[in-house]
């Protein structure tokens, strides 16, 4: 059975860094491209980063370019999200998703599946 579980989530000052994991079961996972998406209280969730199943492309939002990076160690079935510089509009449950593609996407239709979430708080 397919399982994605995200951690790592908290409570951080704003200019902290946290680090997301997300450990997944069930199924292969070099032959998916994971996401990460956020999701704040009365937004739509919105794709943070993405990377390819074989890791070779990786997509931002915007909004996290240059304070995100994300990274897999298929070998642990983990997909990371580092993320440095936070900022209160960072605050969100996180995801991450699965979809089986070689092609990025930050689009939360185009996953099929997803794990529980984990929140990140960003507040002095």
């Amino acid at each position: 059975q397919w399982q994605l579980v995200e951690s790592g989530g908290g409570l951080v000052q704003p200019g902290e860094s946290l680090r997301l994991s997300c450990a997944v079961s069930g199924f292969r996972l070099d032959l998916y491209t994971i996401g990460w998406f956020r999701q704040a209280p009365g937004k739509e969730r919105e794709g943070v980063a993405c990377i390819s199943n074989s890791g070779e492309s990786t997509t931002f939002a915007d909004s996290v370019r240059r304070r995100f990076t994300i990274s897999r160690d298929d070998a642990k079935n983990t997909v990371y999200l580092q993320m440095n510089s936070l900022k209160s509009e960072d605050t969100a449950v996180y995801y991450c998703a699965a979809t089986y593609s070689s092609y990025c996407s930050g689009v939360p239709g185009e996953f099929d599946y997803w794990g529980q979430g984990t929140q990140v708080t960003v507040s002095k």
